[in-house]
C-alpha cells in the first residue's frame, strides 16, 4: 500500500511562485514514474508534469518554461516548483505514483 500526501498549495498573486511537495509511504520503485496531475474547477484531471527514477521529465506544454519537476528517491518525494504563475494556473494538484493518489493541495493564483 502507498500513501502519498502533498504539502505546499497555497493562494499567491500572479507571477508569483509556490513549491508544491508530495512525500510518499510504503513500497515505492524509483524507477517507476511520480508526478503531478492538476483540476480547475469545471475541468477534467489534466498532466502537469512526471519523473521516472533516472530523472527524465515529461511537462505539459503549459508548464515548460514555467515549472520544474524534482524527486528525491531517498525521501520517496517529488516537488514541483511553479515560477510565473498565472490564474488558469488555479486548481487542485493532485501527486500520483502508479495508480496511487494523494488528496490534493489547492493552489490558487489571484490577478
Amino acid at each position: 500500500q502507498v500513501q502519498l500526501v502533498e504539502s505546499g498549495g497555497g493562494l499567491v498573486q500572479a507571477g508569483g511562485s509556490l513549491r508544491l511537495s508530495c512525500a510518499a509511504s510504503g513500497s515505492i520503485i524509483s524507477a517507476n514514474a511520480m508526478g503531478w496531475y492538476r483540476q480547475a474547477p469545471g475541468k477534467q484531471r489534466e498532466l502537469v508534469a512526471f519523473i521516472i527514477g533516472d530523472g527524465r521529465t515529461n511537462y505539459a506544454l503549459f508548464a515548460k518554461g514555467r515549472f520544474t519537476i524534482s524527486r528525491d528517491n531517498v525521501k520517496k518525494s517529488v516537488y514541483l516548483q511553479m515560477n510565473s504563475l498565472k490564474p488558469e494556473d488555479t486548481g487542485v494538484y493532485y501527486c500520483f505514483y502508479l495508480n496511487y493518489w494523494g488528496q490534493g493541495t489547492q493552489v490558487t493564483v489571484s490577478e
